[in-house]
């Protein structure tokens, strides 16, 4: 069954960038929409954005204007473009379908925006 891997995170400072990339393993992105999840410290997973098989994104307010999602289904990856982060944006970074599914979880992602 398909895995999902996330990787691209790092330690950075406030007006910093990084690419979070999202690859499937052992199967395909054979969803119609695929999203990020971040999750804060003692706070609840949230959805940072998704986008659809073709192209129709969505974003949370906090991050419109600054994120920047895309997919390719041919190489089953998907990209979150973090521009001009924030500390707010510190957390671990998830992809999944959206609708999450809990068996699609991977380890995720950590982000630290920080001087």
């Amino acid at each position: 069954q398909v895995q999902l891997v996330e990787s691209g995170g790092g330690l950075v400072q406030p007006g910093g960038s990084l690419r979070l990339s999202c690859a499937a393993s052992r199967g395909s992105f054979d969803y119609s929409r695929m999203g990020w999840f971040r999750q804060a410290p003692e706070k609840k997973r949230e959805l940072v954005s998704s986008i659809s098989r073709d192209g129709v994104a969505y974003y949370v307010q906090s991050v419109k204007g600054r994120f920047t999602i895309s997919r390719d289904d041919a190489t089953n990856t998907m990209i979150l473009q973090m521009n001009n982060l924030k500390p707010e944006d510190t957390a671990v970074y998830y992809c999944n379908r959206v609708p999450f599914e809990d068996r699609l979880w991977g380890q995720g992602t950590e982000v630290t925006v920080s001087s």
